[in-house]
């Protein structure tokens, strides 16, 4: 199998977390990005061919580091995000860090031509017909959504397949033990998205099964 080296940000649970295993288990070569690698939380003992990036998406000095630590990716995931922070911090981690770290991995030229770009985003980011605030969580994702809406050509124009990707709702710590979706069907569901990609999915809206989801 060819080795397509793929980066996650934000690995160190959750739906993060087994993106990782199954990358690995095909035997792809991952970067995955914790908050300190010496507390790699669900990654610790992962075997496979795994390198462990320090990175906070708010600190511009590590984001520099880690465009500098890996080039020839075929894949970047960002999958970083928070939903219990003051609303500051939320947007700043959810909706500002994701364009500014992608920004970062293009200009350093770290992807490949015809790389895929995945941004976690959320249905709850999609306006629709509402009107008025989608509360803190859901105010930030649809600022992330328009942001990468007027990225989009741009960074199609500069090589990545770039989209944004609603994971649906899973059960992990931010999707709590009701939620209908194992992080293993999420993150297979993930995985055969970008897989299957195609130019003429650029620049657009999925859920992790494969529907375009609406703005």
């Amino acid at each position: 199998m060819p080795n397509n080296p793929v980066l996650v940000i934000g690995a160190s649970r959750g739906i993060g977390a087994e993106l990782v295993r199954q990358y690995l288990a095909d035997g792809q070569m991952v970067h995955a990005t914790v908050r300190d690698p010496a507390e790699p939380g669900e990654l610790a003992g992962l075997d496979g061919d795994l390198v462990l990036h320090r990175l906070d998406v708010r600190d511009p000095d590590e984001i520099t580091e880690l465009a500098q630590s890996v080039d020839d990716l075929a894949v970047i995931i960002h999958n970083a995000g928070i939903n219990r922070a003051p609303r500051a911090e939320i947007m700043e981690v959810n909706a500002v860090a994701p364009i500014r770290v992608i920004e970062a991995m293009l200009a350093a030229g770290t992807l490949r031509p015809e790389g895929v770009i995945a941004i976690m985003t959320s249905q709850m980011g999609a306006r629709r017909d509402r009107t008025g605030s989608l509360g803190d969580y859901g105010d930030s994702k649809e600022a992330l959504n328009l942001e990468f809406r007027n990225r989009a050509d741009d960074w199609r124009g500069r090589g990545a397949l770039a989209i944004v990707v609603h994971p649906g709702w899973v059960r992990t710590d931010m999707g709590g033990s009701s939620a209908p979706l194992s992080v293993e069907e999420s993150a297979t569901g993930v995985r055969d998205l970008i897989a299957n990609l195609t130019p003429e999915q650029h620049g657009r809206f999925w859920t992790w099964d494969g529907r375009e989801h609406p703005w």
